[in-house]
């Protein structure tokens, strides 16, 4: 089901938005190595007994030795359809492919992700103290491909520790880092692609991509649990330019996706795709690089903690400029307009670093569900500037409204938003009073993966 509905939206294709690149479907390489599984793998995951019977070396030495332009391919056996890692390292132009009914596990030995002796695996003040589970380092053209899954085993206990992953993340929110592996960190890594892979339950972000020119996801699927998987991500690119994200689903928990402005990020497209539960299509916390040339279409946001998402604060604060989201469905989300300079998860909300949010534009939007909308900037100086044209609500539930330093500007297309006066805020144009028609029909079932199904 999964795969006729992203071919049926193929046809939808050369994307027309920001990615300044012409962007087609992925084609799956040819093979230089087919590793075949030597593991049958439980309901829960990897036998006790098997803990140790890593694949790590078997694979990495086929990644070092495959040519450009070929794949690694992991393959099931019979009932064996399992491989266990620890930290892997893509190479130049090679693809790691894993193949319908197979996954990959990561391994749950800290010891084996440690940066320095003891680093990983802790609650700690230190930085990176985990490697992740597949670095794409100074690489071009590499990518992780196939119809198998990449399984974090976040929620499984570490090897000799009673703590899992996820647990090491809820002991930090009283002070410290959870060092805990990312499942993929691309790196300098242009043209890097992902493509059709199911991926679960990372211990923290499940894809980051920094410091590249050239980064595809087509047909991801993020399967993690909504509560008690802090700090889980789905996509984060920042520091980059030229990014699509499409006919994608995911659902996790935090951030669907999160465009991290730390450093300049720009020209991105996020197109065809469905979010579920999660934080929404986020663009922040930091901002202080500047975040520009961003379109985002064609998207439904089911049940999320905050849908249509901007945040920042006064101590990573930048500019925010020239983002467009057109056609988008919400439904049931507390926080369906989250736009705010208040974010206060990340450092204190006033600070010498303070953001400005201009050129945002909300087109084609349908809410339902009710909860709070939120336009919010920093000062006067620093505003939260909306052009909001065809955003409706959809039904008769309550919606709260927060307006601080706004400038919201209603129109050509109809607006039945009624926000109330603000601290320092004006809405040029007038609020209409019909409600517009659903798009129920727009929010589709995630798609069945090889998991076994997750309770919200």
């Amino acid at each position: 089901m999964r795969h006729l509905i992203l071919l049926s939206l193929a046809a939808a294709l050369p994307l027309v938005a920001q990615d300044t690149r012409t962007v087609t479907e992925p084609v799956m390489p040819p093979s230089c190595s087919v590793l075949t599984a030597r593991l049958i793998p439980l309901s829960s995951g990897i036998a006790e007994k098997d803990e140790e019977r890593l694949d790590t070396v078997r694979i990495q030495h086929a990644l070092d030795t495959c040519r450009d332009g070929r794949a690694v391919v992991l393959r099931s056996r019979g009932r064996a359809r399992a491989f266990l890692s620890g930290p892997l390292e893509l190479r130049e132009g090679v693809t790691l492919l894993i193949d319908r009914g197979v996954t990959l596990y990561a391994s749950r030995d800290p010891k084996l992700y440690e940066t320095t002796p003891g680093s990983c695996g802790v609650v700690n003040d230190q930085r990176n103290g985990c490697r992740p589970l597949i670095s794409v380092d100074h690489v071009t053209g590499a990518a992780v491909m196939g119809e198998g899954a990449i399984d974090g085993r976040g929620g499984a206990k570490l090897l000799h520790q009673d703590v899992t992953w996820w647990q090491l993340a809820e002991q930090a929110r009283a002070g410290g880092r959870q060092q805990v592996p990312r499942l993929i960190v691309a790196d300098y890594a242009n043209d890097f692609t992902i493509y059709r892979i199911t991926m679960r339950n990372s211990p923290n972000f499940h894809v980051v991509y920094n410091h590249g020119d050239g980064f595809t996801i087509w047909g991801l699927v993020i399967d993690t649990p909504r509560r008690g998987a802090r700090n889980t991500d789905g996509v984060d690119p920042g520091g980059s330019r030229n990014v699509t994200i499409t006919q994608s689903y995911i659902r996790t928990g935090d951030d669907n996706v999160a465009i991290k402005g730390g450093e300049a990020v720009s020209n991105i497209t996020i197109s065809h795709n469905h979010f579920y539960w999660g934080h929404g299509m986020s663009i922040g916390s930091e901002t202080n690089g500047g975040v520009n040339h961003i379109r985002v279409t064609d998207l439904s946001l089911d049940s999320p903690d905050s849908g249509i998402r901007i945040k920042s604060m006064g101590t990573r604060g930048g500019l925010v400029e020239d983002v467009v989201y057109d056609d988008v469905c919400i439904r049931k989300s507390p926080r369906p307009i989250d736009i705010s300079a208040s974010y206060t998860a990340n450092g204190p909300v006033k600070g010498d670093s303070p953001p400005t949010f201009r050129d945002i534009t909300l087109r084609n939007v349908r809410i339902s569900g009710g909860g709070k909308i939120l336009f919010e900037g920093y000062d006067a100086t620093h505003r939260a500037s909306v052009a909001l044209d065809n955003v409706q609500i959809t039904d008769e539930d309550a919606y709260t409204y927060s307006l601080k330093h706004a400038d919201l500007f209603f129109g050509p297309g109809p607006v039945n938003l009624k926000p109330p006066p603000g601290l320092d805020s004006k809405v040029h144009g007038d609020s209409q009073t019909s409600i517009a028609s659903s798009c129920n029909s727009r929010f589709v079932p995630f798609p069945a993966t090889p998991s076994t199904p997750l309770a919200p």
